[in-house]
């Protein structure tokens, strides 16, 4: 089972900004401008999602007496392990640089690198984990629930795709950045913000802490 709320925007970044009325753009170091500005962003943390992921295992043990002959051994064990964990949608601007900006009059289209996705810690709680463990049966091992939360950090990895996180990313970006444009004088209704390009899920999660 998983369970998914979204936080509020977050928006880290070094940005900073004027109070002057903007003026009209003009000659090429706007373009150096607004580049210096965008890099000061460097990594934009955008969107935060907080998971819950329940991971149950059950295990019935057989033992084989041979001649392909084969019964149950008393008893059962099962653990129901939740997992917190914390994901956090983010832009890159390190790479920005001048070819990602195309100004046509007071035209401007700004193309931003893909988002990307970090999972920023994982815990177990323990407060709600439950083991069921019935007689001749040991207790499951410090390595069995090492790979159990191990199990439970992949499936929180593999859903990633289906959260959404990557859109909230390059909407709040949009958000952020069309006051920076504005700032260096162009009408909101004449900047295009776009994104390089689709991706696959493997390129959308990046990085893993």
């Amino acid at each position: 089972m998983l369970y998914v709320s979204l936080m509020g925007v977050v928006l880290l970044c070094g940005c900073s900004h004027g109070e002057s009325e903007p003026s009209p753009p003009s000659g090429p170091d706007t373009v150096a401008v607004i580049v210096q500005q965008v890099q000061q962003c460097s990594r934009l943390y955008t969107t935060e999602y907080h998971v819950h992921k329940v991971v149950t295992a059950t295990d019935r043990t057989t033992l084989n007496i041979g001649n392909g002959l084969e019964f149950d051994v008393p008893g059962y064990r099962k653990m129901i392990m939740p997992i917190d964990a914390t994901l956090k949608g983010y832009i890159d601007f390190s790479g920005f640089s001048q070819d990602n900006i195309e100004i046509q009059g007071h035209r401007i289209t700004v193309t931003l690198p893909d988002p990307e996705v970090t999972l920023t810690s994982s815990r177990v709680d323990y407060d709600n984990m439950k083991e069921y463990v019935s007689s001749y049966r040991s207790r499951f091992s410090s390595d069995e629930k090492n790979a159990l939360m191990a199990q439970g950090r992949e499936d929180i990895v593999a859903s990633i795709p289906s959260l959404g996180i990557e859109q909230s990313a390059r909407v709040n970006a949009v958000r952020l950045l069309v006051p920076i444009i504005s700032a260096m004088g162009f009408n909101p209704r004449d900047i295009t913000i776009t994104f390089r390009r689709d991706f696959s899920a493997d390129q959308l999660v990046r990085q893993l802490d």
